[in-house]
């Protein structure tokens, strides 16, 4: 079949972006997320289903140097697209040394975030480096500062902040902007005023005179605010609303507090997962900081630092109430979801597999990493369980360490119980998702559970005594229940201050 001139022209693009791409050592998805645009697009032009776009060749041309080959295929593209009958006059090539070329818009050439964390209040410092690639001046720019006191408790945390909203007199927002040496401090206009949400325009003026950011130049924008501890949870995350050359995000936390931190990070195609590389750490005499930075992140991408403080801050005389309100924001601040969330009463979904194996592996991975963080807070002598519901995934996947530590954990991929032996007997439980209480539970001694391999195929297991205990719990996860639904009525748990057996097996 004879191609017709346009389709070459379609063709030859195609052809030398894939070269150049190859010749740069990337992938589909990451000269994706460098570009700003979804992995799917980038696959459709280099396999010809979709046409380039003026803007997809500006920014593939900058981010692989292509020194303008890539833009020459496509202007020969478009010039028979349009079915020119004389060349027109060419538009301009991207500048060379800008990261992105003209025309598209603004953008964070640098992006450091900083939390520090004093006496129970949070200070947050943002500074953005910018540059107008659009072709009107910028003389706003909008920032948002969201709070959430419990981040894995979601009815929690909004009972929280309608009874102790933040406002924007306790944010003491300030800002300031700075270029070859200049510094203003920057007005700013309240935009959105909600109970954990302020939105605010940062102005590019101030009561002596404007300074708005023209197409092509540079500058640097600052600005801070505080939140105090009582309004803000273990956790600090950056969204990627523009596109992004660096992110740079630092906690600076006390030293004597021993904070331990991870990272999760999360986009419109992938879901949520552990940081790709890892968090560095650096000891600063009584401080520590902890800093991760990124490349070109994807747009809509959101990073999230989280933490906890092995050595908790000193709390007032009482307020470790009976409930063990203590012990159960440890496991909040290792990322299980706590009691009176929805999804810990809702039947999870089971895996097709073998074709939902990377799904499968996915939350294995998740749990298991999960478990690692909560087993270094309790010393779990019974054995220690996870469902992915704790997590807050909906899928039926649960792991369960035996109480021989020596052991590896046990998988269970779409489990169900299909026989139990005739004798029971009751030991007392506790679970993650409201750990300051204990409960006496009537289980089965013996418990044989049908579930599956990633490759679909179903294995029966026999379990009994403790990890028949253990692994009936996770299945009641997976099911909506918690052990309180199998407790005798009326009976009541006891609050880990007075229970008697923390660090001792169970008795059989």
């Amino acid at each position: 079949m004879t191609l017709s001139p346009l389709e070459r022209a379609a063709d030859s693009f195609a052809a030398e972006l894939s070269r150049r791409r190859v010749a740069r050592g990337l992938t589909k998805k990451q000269l994706a997320a460098r570009m700003g645009f979804d992995p799917s697009y980038v696959s459709h032009v280099e396999g010809r289903r979709h046409r380039p776009t003026e803007d997809f060749a500006r920014r593939a041309e900058a981010v692989l140097g292509a020194s303008g080959a890539i833009w020459q295929r496509f202007q020969e593209y478009d010039e028979l697209r349009q079915a020119r009958t004389v060349p027109a006059t060419r538009r301009p090539a991207p500048v060379g040394e800008q990261w992105l070329p003209p025309g598209t818009g603004l953008m964070v050439e640098e992006e450091v975030a900083t939390l520090r964390y004093v006496d129970g209040v949070y200070r947050c410092v943002m500074r953005r480096r910018l540059y107008n690639g659009g072709i009107e001046p910028v003389t706003r720019y909008l920032v948002r500062v969201a709070v959430d006191r419990y981040p894995h408790d979601p009815g929690r945390s909004n009972r929280h902040h309608r009874e102790h909203p933040l406002t924007f007199a306790e944010l003491d927002l300030q800002a300031r902007w700075r270029d070859d040496g200049r510094v203003e401090s920057m007005d700013w206009r309240t935009k959105h005023d909600r109970d954990a949400l302020k939105e605010a325009w940062l102005l590019f003026e101030n009561a002596e005179g404007r300074f708005p950011l023209y197409p092509g130049h540079r500058a640097t924008i600052e600005y801070a605010y505080t939140v105090a501890e009582e309004k803000w949870g273990p956790w600090f995350q950056r969204a990627v609303r523009m596109p992004t050359q660096r992110l740079v995000v630092r906690l600076d936390l006390p030293a004597e507090l021993d904070p331990q931190v991870w990272g999760v990070e999360a986009s419109l195609s992938a879901e949520e997962g552990p940081l790709r590389t890892p968090i560095e750490r650096h000891p600063e005499g009584e401080r520590v900081v902890f800093e991760w930075h990124t490349e070109y992140p994807q747009l809509h991408a959101r990073y999230r630092l989280e933490w906890r403080f092995r050595t908790p801050p000193a709390a007032p005389t009482g307020t470790d109430d009976g409930d063990g309100e203590r012990a159960s924001d440890r496991m909040r601040a290792a990322g299980v979801v706590q009691r009176g969330a929805d999804i810990l009463r809702q039947p999870t979904r089971r895996f097709e597999l073998p074709e939902e194996e990377d799904a499968a592996r996915e939350a294995v991975d998740r749990l298991l990493e999960a478990l690692e963080r909560v087993d270094q807070l309790h010393p779990f002598s019974k054995g220690v369980g996870l469902a992915a519901p704790q997590l807050g995934l909906g899928w039926s996947a649960a792991v369960v360490r035996p109480p021989d530590r020596g052991a590896p954990p046990v998988v269970l991929l779409n489990p169900r119980v299909v026989d139990v032996g005739p004798d029971t007997d009751e030991q007392y439980e506790g679970c993650l998702s409201f750990f300051g209480v204990r409960g006496l539970v009537p289980r089965p001694l013996r418990l044989d559970v049908e579930h599956v391999e990633y490759d679909g195929s179903p294995v029966i297991t026999s379990f009994e005594f403790a990890m028949a205990r253990l692994v009936e719990h996770e299945i009641d996860h997976l099911e909506g229940r918690l052990y309180t639904d199998r407790m005798p009525a009326g009976m009541p748990v006891v609050p880990v201050e007075e229970y008697r057996d923390t660090g001792h097996p169970w008795r059989y």
